[in-house]
C-alpha cells in the first residue's frame, strides 16, 4: 500500500491504483484542457476565440469593429490567449492577423459547436 493514505477498511486499492494511473495518462491533455478553459472562462476571449474559429483569421481592428470595443481591450485578450499559445498571429504588410493553433482548434471545437448551433439554451 505505497502512497495509499485511505484508511477506509473497504477501500480498493486496486481501483485507487487505477485511477492513479489514468490520470497520469491524461495529465498533457489535461493541462492542454484546463489552459484553454481557464481563458476561455471570460465571455470576450469565449467570443474572440469562436470568431477566430469560424473566420479562420481575423485583426485587432476587425475584433474590434465586431464586437465593440476598444482595441486596446481586445489586444489585452489577445495577448493573454497568444502567451499561453491559444493562438498565433501573422504579419501581412502592416496588418497582424489572429488564428487559434491547430492544438486549441481540437479541443475547443466542440464548444464552438455548440455555440453555432444555439443549442445549449435547449439543454438547460
Amino acid at each position: 500500500m505505497k502512497n495509499i493514505s485511505c484508511i477506509r477498511l473497504e477501500a480498493d486499492i486496486q481501483q485507487i491504483y487505477r485511477c492513479k494511473e489514468r490520470i497520469s495518462e491524461i495529465n498533457e491533455t489535461s493541462n492542454y484542457l484546463s489552459n484553454a478553459l481557464e481563458l476561455v472562462g471570460n465571455n470576450v476571449r469565449l467570443r474572440i476565440l469562436f470568431l477566430l474559429y469560424e473566420e479562420k483569421r481575423l485583426c485587432v481592428c476587425d475584433l474590434s469593429d465586431i464586437l465593440g470595443m476598444n482595441v486596446s481591450a481586445i489586444s489585452q485578450h489577445l495577448r493573454k490567449m497568444k502567451d499561453r499559445k491559444l493562438i498565433h498571429s501573422e504579419k501581412e504588410a502592416q496588418t497582424i492577423y489572429y488564428a487559434i493553433t491547430t492544438e486549441y482548434i481540437e479541443l475547443l471545437k466542440p464548444f464552438f459547436i455548440i455555440l453555432a448551433k444555439k443549442k445549449i439554451l435547449e439543454a438547460i
